[in-house]
C-alpha cells in the first residue's frame, strides 16, 4: 500500500493527529535555523519547544528571550496562533478565501478540529473565530502596549504586547520575559488583560457565537450555560482558596508589592491562569503544597470545549458532579437548567474522565522513573503538561532524555487525545446480541 492509499484509508482523526505531528516537525525545524536562536540548541530542546507552542501548553527548557531571537519569537507566534485555533481552521480559511471547495472528507477533519458533531455551518463558524480572535487580540496588543511601550520603547513594547497578546488569547502561556509576567504583579493594565483575553478565549468559541446570536439567557444551549454558569463559579472558588492559603506566604502574595490590593490582583490572576494560561505574576516553586494541589485540579479540569484551552473540560467537570448529586438524591434521570443530560452523555464524560486518568498516572508514573524530583512537584508538571497549561515547579527544565519525551508525549495527547476519543466516543454502532441483566455490586 503506497502512502496516498494509506493517507485515505486514515480516519479522520488520525489524519488530525498526523497534521499536529507535521507542524511540529516543521515548527522544530524553524525553530532550530541559524536566524531563530541566539546560541547553539538541541534537537530535543526544538522538538519541546515546538510541541509546548503547537499544543499551546507553555512548559519551557529553555529561556525564551535569552535563547531565540525576535524571528525565532515569530515563529513561536505562527505557532501558537494555528496551535491555538487549530490547523484544520487556517487550512479551511485559506481554502475558502482562494475559492477552492472544502470536500466532505476535509470537513470531517475540519469537525474533529472543532469537536463538533455536524458538519454544517462549519466554514461559518470558522469565520466567526478568526474574526474573534483577531479583534481580541488587537484589543489586548493596544492595551498592553499601554504599559510596555513606555517601559522599552515603541518597537520591542509593540513586540512584547503582540506576543502576549497572541499567547494569553490562545492560552499558550508563552512569555518574552524570563520571569514571566512577575513584574507587572501589580499593574491593573497587564493583570486584567492577560486573564481577560485567555478566559474569554477559553469560554469556548461555540459559547461565543452562541451568546452573539442569541443575547439572552433563556435560549441558550445547555452547554453555553453550563460554561457560563461554571467559569465565574470556579474563578471565584479558585480566588478565595488562593488568597486564603497563600496571603503569608513570604515567597509567593507575601513578596509582592501594593499593600492589600496589590496582594488580591495577584491572587486572581494565579487564580485564573491555572484555566491552561500558564502565565504567573509569583513565584509558583514557592507555593504551599495545598495550594499546588488545588492549581493542580484546576489545570486538569481547564476550560470550554473548541477553545484554546485543555484539561478534560468544565463541562466534563460538571456533568460529573451532576451526576454525582443525581445518584446521592436518588434522581434516574440527569438536568441542568430545566434541559435533560442523555445517559449517552454521560457515558463519554466518564469515558473521558478515565482515559485522562489513566494518562496523568501512567506519565506520572514513568516521570518518577526518570526523574528525581519530589513526587508533588512531578505531579504539577504532568497536570500542567495534560491540562496544557505551562505552569511549573521547576523540573520540566532539569528534564533529559526519557522524561523529556513523557512530558512532550503528555503534551501532545493533552491537546490532541480529546479530539481522537471524542470520534470514537460519537461512533456508536447498534449491538448484534442483547445479554440478560447481571448485577455488580460497589463501594
Amino acid at each position: 500500500m503506497n502512502f496516498g492509499n494509506w493517507l485515505k484509508r486514515l480516519p479522520a482523526p488520525g489524519m488530525l493527529a498526523l497534521f499536529y505531528l507535521i507542524f511540529i516537525a516543521v515548527g522544530a525545524a524553524a525553530l532550530k535555523l541559524p536566524l531563530s536562536h541566539t546560541g547553539p540548541i538541541t534537537w530535543s530542546d526544538a522538538i519541546f519547544t515546538s510541541t509546548s507552542a503547537v499544543t499551546v501548553t507553555g512548559l519551557i527548557v529553555l529561556d525564551t528571550p535569552a535563547a531565540f531571537t525576535t524571528a525565532g519569537e515569530g515563529i513561536l507566534i505562527v505557532l501558537m496562533q494555528m496551535g491555538g485555533l487549530g490547523l484544520m481552521t487556517f487550512a479551511a480559511l485559506l481554502l475558502s478565501a482562494l475559492g477552492i471547495s472544502f470536500g466532505i472528507p476535509q470537513r470531517i477533519v475540519l469537525r474533529e478540529d472543532l469537536n463538533q458533531t455536524s458538519l454544517s455551518n462549519l466554514i461559518a463558524l470558522v469565520q466567526m473565530i478568526f474574526k474573534l480572535a483577531l479583534a481580541c487580540e488587537l484589543i489586548g496588543f493596544v492595551l498592553l502596549s499601554i504599559v510596555f511601550v513606555p517601559d522599552f520603547g515603541w518597537a520591542t513594547g509593540m513586540w512584547h504586547a503582540l506576543f502576549h497578546a497572541v499567547s494569553a488569547f490562545n492560552n499558550a502561556g508563552f512569555s518574552t520575559f524570563s520571569n514571566s509576567l512577575s513584574d507587572y504583579a501589580t499593574d491593573p493594565i497587564v493583570t486584567l488583560t492577560v486573564p481577560g483575553l485567555f478566559i474569554v478565549s477559553g469560554l469556548g468559541f461555540v459559547v461565543l457565537a452562541d451568546v452573539a446570536q442569541k443575547r439572552a439567557w433563556r435560549p441558550l444551549a445547555l452547554h453555553s450555560k453550563l460554561m457560563l454558569a461554571g467559569t465565574p463559579v470556579l474563578i471565584v472558588a479558585a480566588f478565595a482558596g488562593f488568597a486564603a492559603l497563600e496571603w503569608n506566604n513570604p515567597g509567593t502574595l507575601g513578596a509582592v508589592d501594593g499593600g492589600p490590593l496589590g496582594k488580591l490582583q495577584a491572587a486572581f490572576f494565579q487564580a485564573v491562569t491555572p484555566r491552561t494560561a500558564g502565565f504567573n505574576t509569583v513565584n509558583t516553586t514557592a507555593m504551599r503544597d495545598s495550594t499546588a494541589l488545588m492549581t493542580m485540579a484546576l489545570m486538569v479540569i481547564g476550560g470550554g470545549s473548541t477553545s484554546t484551552a485543555g484539561g478534560i473540560k468544565l463541562t466534563t467537570a460538571a456533568v460529573l458532579v451532576l451526576a454525582t448529586l443525581a445518584f446521592f438524591k436518588r434522581r434516574k434521570e440527569l438536568s441542568a437548567f430545566g434541559r435533560a443530560i442523555r445517559t449517552e452523555e454521560v457515558q463519554k464524560v466518564m469515558a473521558l474522565t478515565t482515559v485522562s486518568v489513566i494518562l496523568v498516572f501512567s506519565g506520572l508514573f514513568l516521570l518518577t522513573i526518570f526523574n528525581d524530583s519530589s513526587f508533588l512537584v512531578l505531579s504539577f508538571e504532568v497536570a500542567s503538561a495534560f491540562g496544557t497549561v505551562g505552569l511549573s515547579m521547576g523540573a520540566t527544565g532539569t528534564l533529559e532524555g526519557w522524561g523529556r519525551s513523557v512530558i512532550i508525549v503528555i503534551m501532545f495527547l493533552g491537546r490532541v487525545g480529546p479530539l481522537v476519543l471524542g470520534f470514537f466516543l460519537a461512533t456508536q454502532a447498534a449491538p448484534r446480541v442483547r445479554y440478560p441483566k447481571g448485577q455488580i455490586y460497589l463501594g
